[in-house]
Formats: structure tokens, sequence, C-alpha cells
């Protein structure tokens, strides 16, 4: 409904933020790390929103970039976590370093957040790893995000599929075009040399 609201900063505090637009303040929760880059009152400020409706009532969340409404949405689609915890989470790390630990399946990392317990940091591992996009990761991570993106496909992945997957990365085959001629042959073989034979055959 809303992309974006645009005004000035009227009030902050500890989850968040007040933003008067043409002389209606909006009252949005936020994230630490939202706030953290909110301006001082008075100054203008862009915030990326997502309204949230439930049956008592409805709630405007906003993020400093489009990126964290990205992850914001992400964490809502896993199982168990509705948009506070969401925000939790967020307020939890840097958007940088959630990414990495997602895609690294840092649990550790991720149960850090206040309600996020063991099993629920495993679940937001298993569940978003394979949902950040490319580009979601250029954005968030710059050039670090090959690099990211190939070692949590290794993690991820038996020994055999992780061996097949440097050796394609070897011969010069992007992290990408290796997964997709891998995930080809999946399931034909255990042993890394046939699976690399089969996987140029696929290419």
């Amino acid at each position: 409904m809303f992309a974006y609201l645009e005004g000035t900063v009227a009030e902050k505090d500890l989850n968040t933020l007040v933003l008067d637009v043409s002389g209606v303040g909006w009252q949005i929760t936020c994230s630490m790390n939202t706030l953290s880059a909110a301006p001082e009152t008075g100054a203008v400020m862009k915030v990326y929103t997502h309204l949230n409706v439930r049956e008592d009532g409805v709630e405007l969340f906003g993020f400093a970039s489009r990126e964290e409404r990205a992850m914001f949405r992400s964490l809502t689609q896993v199982s168990g976590i509705g948009p506070k915890t969401a925000v939790q989470i967020l307020s939890s790390m840097p958007l940088r370093d959630l990414t990495r630990a997602i895609m690294e399946g840092d649990v550790t990392a991720l149960s850090r957040a206040q309600g996020v317990g063991k099993k629920t940091a495993q679940r937001i591992a298993l569940e978003l790893k394979g949902k950040v996009s490319d580009d979601e990761l250029r954005a968030i991570l710059g050039d670090e995000a090959g690099t990211v993106s190939a070692s949590a496909v290794r993690a991820a992945a038996p020994d055999y599929e992780a061996d097949a997957m440097a050796a394609l990365q070897s011969l010069g085959y992007t992290p990408q075009e290796a997964r997709k001629a891998l995930d080809k042959c999946r399931g034909l073989t255990e042993d890394a040399n046939e699976l690399l034979r089969l996987a140029l055959r696929s290419m």
C-alpha cells in the first residue's frame, strides 16, 4: 500500500519513529539499525514501509533501506516468526552480518536475537539460505557477495558435491553456473569425479 514515506523526524524512542508527513504524524516501528540511521529531530528522512494488518489493528513498520525491508519480509515468511520478532532479529546485528549469518548457517549468531532460540535460528538458516538472491547479496555485501555465496553452498553441500563445486570453479565457472550444473545431476552419483564429469557434460 505504501512504498515509502518521506517527511520530518518528529520523535524517536527505543523502537519507534514518528515521521511528520505534511502535518500527519506517522508512528513507525523500526529496528535499532534504522533508528541509528535516522537523522536528528527536525531533519528529513525517507523510510521504506511495510503495512501489517491484523484482526486487532494495523501496524506500520519502517526501514532505512529497501534491503532491510526485503530481509524483514523474508524473515516473516519463516514459520513461527512474526513481524515483531523479525524486527528483533534485524536489531540484533547489522544487516550485513545478518545476511552472512544466514548464508553461512551461523546458528549461534542468529540465536543471539531476543526471542530466537536455537531451533528457530536453524529454521531461519534452512529456509532463507536459498532465498537471498544474487542481487540482494551484491546490494548488501558488495564485493564479498561471491565469496559468501560460494562458501555457503560448500558448507551446505555434502563433501562430494562441495568437491565438485570447487573443481568447477577452479575451471573458471561461476558459482551460479556450477550450482546449476550440479543441480541437474543431483542423486545420480556420490563420487566427486563422476559428478564433475556429469556436470561438465550437462553444460
